[in-house]
């Protein structure tokens, strides 16, 4: 998921330095929105192996 939002984020820089500002607005868009669940699934994650006692890997 985290790849989606960096190509996401690539083609928005991208279209934004072109001139498509519309097709830079939608990807940016689709990039912050996947960014935010990517976070809300790390947190997610996180907290579920911390409350098994798991240590993360190195």
């Amino acid at each position: 998921m985290l790849y989606w939002a960096i190509v996401f984020f690539i083609i928005a820089v991208i279209a934004g330095i072109l001139g498509f500002t519309g097709i830079a607005a939608t990807a940016a868009s689709i990039a912050k929105i996947l960014f935010v669940i990517f976070l809300a699934l790390f947190v997610i994650f996180i907290i579920g192996n911390y409350r098994r006692g798991k240590k993360p890997p190195l």
